[in-house]
């Protein structure tokens, strides 16, 4: 048997290389889990954006009154809202919602008995919101949609890089890396026991070192103390060694 390897880019497989499929998969598994979980915590987050875009949508302008005023402290009026529970008309009924948020400054100038336009929903005629304050977070909640989906986007494709890097680094070592025979800085011990092993070769008369790594249960391919290996100009301080069962997968030893 010699060995012939074909010039790059050579015909490799994820099938072809030892474990490969199984690493690639799990990387798939944890991708496609963590894009799952990225997609059920976006859906999470956008039950109550949804809820007032389906809100605005709906909702009729009414002219209410006031009916009680519950103010924050003086001193976080600028940034806490105040609650209130307004009285209104519609469609002949009279209603009364509680909860109705406005800013505290502008709280400040309601008293009882005071007009304030609200939106209330005619499927939930009790509920209703301040119309200013409505339609001013209008854009806030659109925005809020984008920036989602952008992010259920952006996790795709996230997911699509990281696959391809891993398929990459499993076979462009074989399909387009140098192929140099390794010198060991000390001789190889017999273990079936993954192997990591500082080594070095020589091109164009320049010595560079690497790491070099046997899977476990492999057999490199040797010639004399030299072991066969790929090198990816990429990443030039690793080297993967080629292993003989691998080189037979591949077709680089040949009868004669």
């Amino acid at each position: 048997m010699k060995l012939a390897i074909p010039a790059p880019p050579r015909a490799v497989t994820l099938r072809q290389i030892p474990g490969a499929v199984r690493r690639v998969g799990l990387t798939v598994a944890v991708a496609l889990g963590s894009t799952l979980l990225v997609w059920a915590l976006v859906a999470w987050a956008q039950r109550p954006l949804a809820a007032q875009r389906d809100f605005l949508a709906r909702a009729v302008e009414v002219e209410a009154r006031v009916a009680e005023v519950s103010l924050p402290p003086v001193a976080q009026r600028e940034t806490r809202s105040a609650r209130l529970r307004v009285i209104y008309r519609l469609d002949g009924r009279d209603y009364a919602a509680s909860g109705v948020t406005l800013g505290g400054v502008r709280a400040e100038q309601l008293f009882q008995g005071a007009p304030l336009t609200v939106l209330v929903d005619p499927a939930r005629p009790s509920l209703a919101q301040d119309a200013e304050s409505a339609r001013a977070g209008a854009g806030w909640v659109w925005l809020g949609f984008f920036v989602l989906g952008l992010g259920v986007v952006l996790g795709g494709l996230a997911v699509a890089v990281v696959v391809r890097r891993d398929v990459r680094r499993e076979l462009d070592p074989l399909r387009v890396g140098a192929l140099v025979w390794l010198t060991p800085e000390a001789p190889l011990p017999e273990t079936k026991d993954e192997l990591r092993f500082p080594a070095h070769y020589y091109r164009d008369d320049v010595k560079h070192e690497v790491l070099a790594r046997v899977r476990p249960g492999r057999r490199p391919v040797r010639n004399g103390e030299k072991v066969l290996a790929a090198v990816l100009p990429s990443l030039p301080r690793w080297a993967r060694v080629v292993d003989e069962a691998l080189a037979r997968d591949l077709g680089w030893y040949r009868n004669g």
